[in-house]
Order: structure tokens, then C-alpha cells, then sequence
């Protein structure tokens, strides 16, 4: 069953959700691309210098994380890790590690980018029908 991914998600982004989600049936290759769409979506938030581990990080102390979800942030970062760096001593990940770390990549793409955007479309509509009530009443 392929995944579906809101338009709310920037486009870099978005294409690392689709392809990890296609690639669970690989799940090193999965793995290693929910970690780059976590990569993708701190850059696309503004946290773009430095390596994953510190930008996590500066998510966290500005707010933008809170610390249990920079944990689960680590845990795909490391598993993604491992892969990358043929680690002898790491365990091949398992379809479930791979979706795990694809859970976690779509919930950040909830959080940061389709949520605010969901917020910023009902307040807009909110204002818009206030305007056409007040209207109504002048």
C-alpha cells in the first residue's frame, strides 16, 4: 500500500519520505533515507550547517524539537549510521527498524511542516469568515 504525503511537506523533503517509504521492502536503503529526510527537513527549517548530530541538537535548545523527540532523531541517525558505514558490528536493520524510522520521519513532517501549515489555513479561513460576518452586520 504506497504511502501518501501531504503537499504541505517542501518538495527535497517529500521526495525522501516517498522514496523511503518505496524502499521498505530494502530496509538499509530505507533506513538511510528516512535519516536523510530528517537531514532534509532540519535544512529546510533553517538548521542547515553543521553535521546532523549538532543540528538535532540546536533544534532542541531553540524549541523546534522537544528532547524525547530528538532521541528518536538520534536512534534513526545512528541506524542510518551504521548502514552508511558498513558497520561489521551493527545488526542488518529488519522492515520493522525501517519503519520505525519511517514513522518517525513522517511524524517530524507532520509536525513541522503540515500541522503550522494546517494552523495557518484555519486561522486564515477564521479571520476570513469573521470579515464576512462583521460585513453582514455593518
Amino acid at each position: 500500500m504506497p504511502s501518501v504525503f501531504s503537499a504541505d511537506v517542501p518538495e527535497e523533503p517529500l521526495d525522501y519520505l516517498k522514496q523511503a517509504a518505496e524502499t521498505l521492502h530494502s530496509p538499509r536503503a530505507s533506513v538511510v533515507t528516512s535519516a536523510g529526510a530528517v537531514d532534509s527537513m532540519l535544512k529546510a527549517r533553517g538548521y542547515a550547517d553543521g553535521p546532523l548530530y549538532s543540528r538535532i541538537e540546536k533544534a532542541v535548545t531553540d524549541h523546534l524539537l522537544t528532547s524525547e523527540m530528538a532521541e528518536w532523531a538520534h536512534d534513526v541517525r545512528l541506524d542510518a549510521n551504521d548502514q552508511r558505514h558498513a558497520d561489521l558490528k551493527a545488526i542488518p536493520p529488519t522492515t520493522e527498524d525501517a519503519r520505525r524510522c519511517l514513522d518517525f520521519a513522517k511524524a517530524l513532517a507532520d509536525i513541522l511542516f503540515v500541522l503550522p501549515a494546517r494552523v495557518t489555513r484555519g486561522t486564515t479561513e477564521a479571520k476570513s469568515t469573521l470579515a464576512k460576518l462583521k460585513e453582514k452586520t455593518n
